[in-house]
Order: structure tokens, then C-alpha cells, then sequence
């Protein structure tokens, strides 16, 4: 399981959401994906230790005034597996399992 925190400011830090969410439990991973320029993009995943400190943090961050913002605290979804076909578009690949499985 992952945790996924959105509406950061935009000057959060890695340091600061290890020193916030370490509160919770030992954190394996800290991911704040930024764009192009540099800036970040105002949503970060966490995974932590167990899911046990995982569910800690979720229910005591979420809603939670910090840095000026309510954070959105909740369980992230699976990230979307695409695949590139031979013409070099891609394509979801659970589209692509429902649509052969339509014709059987």
C-alpha cells in the first residue's frame, strides 16, 4: 500500500513531509514528482514500514491544516500499466484485456 497526499504547498520539502509523516512510523520511500521546470506538482506519495502506520497517518493527516493548506490524505490507486504497440501509440492495458475478452 502507498499513500497519497495532495493540495501540498507549493514549497513543500521531502524533508518536511518525512518529519510529518515519521510521527506514524518509519517511512521506506518518499516520492514528490515535479514538472518540467522543476516546481512541484502538489501531490507526493509515502510508503511506510506497515500498513498498520500507513492507516495511522491517513486517518490523523486527512483534513489536516499544514503549510497554509487541508491536506488530502488517502490510500493511492494503482498506477495504469500502458503498453506501446508496434505503430508507437499506447494503449491501456486493461482496455485492451476487456476488448479481447468481448469477443470470446
Amino acid at each position: 500500500m502507498s499513500i497519497r497526499i495532495s493540495n501540498l504547498a507549493d514549497d513543500v520539502t521531502e524533508i518536511a513531509l518525512k518529519t510529518v509523516f515519521s510521527s506514524y512510523g518509519t517511512i521506506k520511500k518518499v516520492k514528490l514528482p515535479t514538472d518540467e521546470k522543476g516546481h512541484i506538482r502538489g501531490f507526493a506519495f509515502i510508503d511506510m514500514e506497515s500498513d498498520t502506520e500507513e492507516k495511522a497517518a491517513i486517518e490523523a493527516l486527512d483534513g489536516a491544516e499544514w503549510m497554509g493548506r487541508d491536506l488530502k490524505v488517502d490510500q493511492a490507486r494503482p498506477q495504469k500499466k500502458y503498453r506501446v504497440s508496434s505503430l508507437g501509440s499506447e494503449h491501456r492495458t486493461d482496455r485492451l484485456s476487456q476488448a479481447n475478452n468481448f469477443h470470446k
